[in-house]
């Protein structure tokens, strides 16, 4: 199936993009097909009617047929006669399935374009030879013609093939596009208005160089790019499943932010993370950074088998990590040998073994004055609850209450409060609040906890081969490794997760430093250049830049594998600094900006868009870290539970229901919906990229959703404070907190027109516009202003530049 994905998508791209010649590639487009469908039969050991496929001379040689691959001749080829053959005796492959139509035609066209087999390239032989399992070594830098638009190495790269193919960079954007695109990229927030003017009055030569800087040593870059390494750590709030109850994991979030604001080497943030507990003398924080692989789902469903549930988190962590920092599609090999990366069935299970031998302990945060407090606090809530008992509940409440008391955790107790809340009838709500209250001070005590990793005492990491992949299919028992494709672990380090950590660092692995450069390039870019950043064997499409992708990975580890240096160099770049406006030749020839002949352009990540809106409005919250916040969203109550998950949302009280979108609850099976609807994963699993849909839903939910309106109705109220009574600047106020441009006099005309129906409309009806502001923590003085302020206001957080980086 993987074969046909791969193909079909080849197919697909070079049809769509009417590329002049399809060229085919044997070891990407056609290799696959023979191994998955023709090497059985057709292999070095007793090959079918003497035809061998598993090497370019046998091949090319034919067999008793004669000749089978006729270059330059597709449909006389013998190999597609008997493909497309309507004959079940003659058809190939033989009492098996047809090849799929896009299969076929990708052979035809193989050998219509000369059957190009590279001599190195063998069907039965392992893929040392694949670019990604070479070490990458750093390359010349490029000749270009036009040196004057080069700025950074990354320039000649990128310049050098944009030469070839008759194009050049686009001139540098406006200065307000620029500093909105760094400052989303660098920290996820645009820049205020006076940032702006800053920044273009500014005509020193150095004014960039000053606000990338600026922008790096930001405490906000820590949590613009904690945001995508998140969804590789599959962090949640909750423990998925069916009760997908609550975890507290937001030291863990706490301490990538902090990291990434430190500037930690990307080795030392590797090395934390996996095996932090095994450094000599760890500390409280490196024991905390362990949490990336306590961010496993929990299965707590009555009847499951605990040794089964805990070798589900087992293969996670092995597919995490491959995924997160080799770019392999670890998990196929999990029941049978890697089909087409050099991986086998054992290595998977020599790899689980570096897990098979931890503990998941969970460490308390709490001084010894906390621990009294919440004796006390235990001791008030048992009073309290004795009480309510007295009184006649509904059943659904009572049995809440009781597991509470039974329970007292943390993440009964968290949803005990939402619960209670929304279902409790209204002359019990009162006598409850004080018992709700007392849940809250409790839980953010219970909080000061971390789910951690330990390594077992005296325990070898071994694990038993499961036979198929199955649970209770053991096999032989196997140590620790890595795959033998692969270099060793270097020299002196121990065969462990600590060991594994150096290994997966080290600057012989060929991977590591490719893996993550280009899913920087791709989070600026909006587009890696490996076009599948969680695959980089043989099934993957070709880096669009071999050689820059290797510049990358080689400065990367030359500048110490600082990330905020890497991110420097890509941001100062002339490339990055291209305007995004595209012309008629390079949407004629570079219409996916595969060749960057422009700057990025594409909407926004669901918590940026959310963050920006929010940061127009004046009212988002820039406090650093801390528990998880429940921000405004509709009313969830009267939803019909998932599995046995209460789905009530209870919005946080004051500022923490307008902190950042990192920061929001993030429970698995019902994730924050605005988040869901503009393509946030649910955290289930590893998520290597996210997918980036156009929808009407999404569109109706930047309209109407309550956050979203909220933030209208804040940009509304602030813009009246903050501007003298004239319509007109009042609109070029809000439009340049939401754009960072000023708009044009036929925009403002537009939106002068808009207020104006609107205060007519809301003068008519003034129960209409106080109810706009129904629910929002100030009351306007002008309700009828405010409304219709909150209209435009509206209209201008949905623009499509709003919600587009470019």
């Amino acid at each position: 199936m993987k074969a046909l994905a791969s193909a079909a998508g080849v197919l697909f791209l070079l049809l769509q993009e009417g590329a002049p010649a399809s060229k085919v590639d044997f070891v990407r487009d056609v290799q696959p097909i023979f191994k998955a469908s023709c090497i059985k039969c057709h292999g070095a050991e007793k090959p079918k009617a003497s035809f061998r496929l598993d090497s370019k001379a046998h091949a090319l040689k034919g067999g008793i047929g004669g000749k089978s691959i006729l270059p330059g001749k597709g449909a006389e080829s013998l190999l597609v006669k008997l493909l497309v053959s309507t004959d079940p005796d003659e058809r190939m492959p033989r009492k098996a399935e047809p090849l799929p139509k896009a299969q076929i035609d990708l052979l035809r066209a193989w050998i219509d374009q000369g059957a190009v087999w590279p001599d190195s390239a063998s069907v039965d032989a392992k893929v040392e030879h694949h670019w990604a399992y070479t070490k990458p070594a750093r390359p010349a830098v490029p000749a270009v013609k036009d040196p004057a638009r080069v700025r950074t190495p990354i320039d000649a790269f990128l310049l050098a093939r944009l030469e070839k193919e008759g194009l050049t960079f686009s001139p540098e954007a406006p200065k307000e596009t620029l500093i909105r695109r760094v400052s989303l990229d660098l920290t996820g927030l645009p820049p205020s208005v006076q940032e702006v003017d800053a920044f273009t009055a500014d005509t020193g030569p150095d004014a960039y160089t000053a606000l990338v800087d600026r922008l790096l040593a930001s405490p906000h870059y820590g949590e613009r790019w904690a945001r995508p390494w998140l969804d590789l750590a599959r962090y949640a709030d909750t423990n998925g499943f069916n009760f997908d109850t609550r975890r507290t994991m937001w030291k863990y979030r706490d301490w990538v932010i902090d990291a990434l604001n430190r500037d930690v080497p990307f080795t030392t943030f590797t090395i934390e993370q996996v095996a932090g507990d095994l450094l000599p003398d760890s500390t409280l924080d490196q024991k905390i950074a362990t949490g990336f692989h306590r961010n496993t789902m929990t299965n707590e469903e009555g009847g499951t088998d605990p040794e089964e549930a805990r070798w589900e988190t087992l293969i996670d962590r092995v597919n995490t990590t491959a995924a997160v920092w080799l770019g392999t599609t670890f998990a196929c090999a999990q029941c049978h040998n890697h089909k087409y990366d050099p991986f086998t069935q054992k290595e998977f299970y020599q790899f689980l073994a570096f897990f098979e031998s931890c503990e998941e302990p969970k460490i308390e945060l709490l001084t010894p004055e906390q621990q009294e407090l919440r004796k006390a606090l235990r001791a008030r809530i048992a009073h309290e609850e004795g009480e309510l008992k007295k009184n006649s509940l509904p059943d659904h409440v009572s049995k809440a209450l009781k597991i509470a008391v039974e329970k007292r955790t943390n993440t009964q107790r968290n949803d005990v409060v939402i619960f209670c809340r929304s279902q409790a009838p209204a002359d019990l709500k009162p006598r409850t609040e004080p018992l709700l209250e007392l849940y809250g001070d409790l839980d953010k005590l219970d909080t000061g906890t971390a789910l951690v990793l330990k390594e077992k005492p005296n325990t070898p990491p071994t694990t038993y081969f499961r036979i198929k992949g199955g649970f209770t299919n053991k096999g032989e028992k196997v140590g620790a490794g890595v795959p033998a494709s692969l270099p060793p672990i270097p020299d002196g380090k121990p065969v462990n997760r600590l060991g594994l950590a150096y290994w997966l660092i080290d600057e012989n692995n060929p991977l590591t430093a490719r893996v993550v450069v280009n899913r920087f390039w791709g989070e600026i870019f909006g587009r890696p250049i490996v076009e599948s950043p969680e695959d980089f064997g043989t099934q993957s499409l070709p880096p669009t830049h071999p050689e820059l992708l290797d510049w990358l990975a080689a400065e990367f580890m030359a500048r110490g594998w600082s990330m905020k240096a890497i991110h420097r160099t890509i941001v100062m770049s002339a490339a990055y600094r291209q305007s995004s406006r595209m012309t008629r030749a390079q949407y004629e020839r570079d219409p996916y900006n595969r060749l960057v002949s422009r700057g990025p352009r594409y909407r926004m990540e669901a918590e940026m868009i959310r963050d920006a809106m929010l940061s127009a409005s004046g009212l988002l919250s820039r406090k650093i870290g801390g528990p998880s916040v429940f921000p405004l969203q509709a009313d969830t109550s009267g939803v019909i539970a998932i599995n046995k998950v209460d789905t009530a949302w209870a919005p946080s009280a004051g500022e923490d229901r307008y902190r950042r979108g990192l920061y929001t609850h993030w429970r698995r099976t019902a994730p924050f919906a605005a988040f869901s609807i503009f393509d946030a994963p649910s955290r289930e699993n590893c998520s290597v990229r996210r997918p980036r849909t156009n929808t009407p839903l999404q569109a109706l939910a930047a309209l109407n959703d309550p956050a979203f309106f909220d933030a209208a109705r804040g940009l509304a109220l602030r813009v009246m404070k903050d501007v003298p009574e004239d319509p007109r600047a009042r609109i070029e106020a809000a439009f340049r907190r939401c754009t960072s441009r000023r708009p044009l006099p036929a925009e403002v005309d537009l939106l002068a027109a808009e207020l104006s129906r609107q205060m007519d409309h809301y003068r008519k009806d003034p129960a209409a516009a106080k109810a706009v502001f129904k629910g929002h923590l100030e009351t306007p003085a002008d309700p009828i202003a405010a409304a219709a302020w909150t209209m435009v206001a509206n209209i201008l957080i949905n623009l499509d530049e709003t919600l587009t980086k470019e």
